[in-house]
């Protein structure tokens, strides 16, 4: 079981001064769920996951993870180093997570489709390469709760289709939490959802009535 107690977290932004993002966040989340969060743009879902994933910290409260091996925010380009090439990222990864180099390689070699690029600096690769590297990474560790952020889907249409099918092999033994603000997408990879809302989540077991009271946000 993830919990949150008393979790904020907030912004100093140029523009508008201090945005408090996420504000006393009280809940938790099934353990047994594929978790779809809803919210619209500046919401904070991208927030929620980097401080699930401990890339960030709350200004307040704390999260305890049960325990649970969570990943970094899928669909960006945390996790990975641009100064280092992707397959000193991998051994650099594999060493935190005492997994096999030799197998992780082989593994993003085929998946991410990168080519000579494996062995380049990742600061020349694209923003879809860096996030093929980092995707292709985490499928290869297996971790409890995999965290993946609306932009997970980026890349073409041969990628689209290697996500769709590891996607389906992992949710037979791990969970995922999924941000969107896309309710096909939610409704695609998940059995339960939850609302982001003025600092505030909500969580729905009917995916279905999330839907409807997100709906009549807009």
């Amino acid at each position: 079981m993830i919990k949150l107690k008393n979790v904020s977290k907030g912004f100093m932004t140029l523009r508008h001064g201090w945005k408090q993002v996420l504000h006393d966040i009280n809940i938790e989340l099934p353990p047994d769920k594929n978790l779809g969060i809803l919210g619209m743009n500046g919401a904070g879902k991208s927030t929620l996951l980097n401080l699930l994933s401990g890339i960030d910290l709350p200004d307040k409260g704390t999260i305890d993870t049960g325990g649970r091996m969570l990943s970094w925010p899928l669909g960006g380009i945390a996790g990975v180093h641009g100064s280092l090439t992707g397959k000193e990222n991998i051994k650099f990864i594999c060493r935190i997570y005492n997994k096999s180099i030799d197998e992780v390689t082989k593994f993003v070699e085929e998946f991410a489709d990168l080519g000579d690029y494996l062995y380049m600096p990742v600061r020349t690769y694209s923003s879809g390469m860096k996030g093929r590297l980092g995707f292709g990474i985490s499928m290869a560790i297996d971790f409890d709760t995999y965290l993946i952020d609306e932009g997970f889907a980026a890349g073409d249409a041969r990628f689209h289709k290697k996500t769709q099918r590891i996607f389906a092999e992992k949710s037979q033994n791990t969970n995922m939490i999924v941000v969107s603000h896309s309710v096909s997408t939610i409704k695609r990879f998940c059995n339960a959802a939850g609302i982001l809302k003025n600092g505030q989540l909500t969580l729905y077991d009917d995916i279905d009535e999330a839907i409807k009271v997100y709906g009549n946000l807009w």
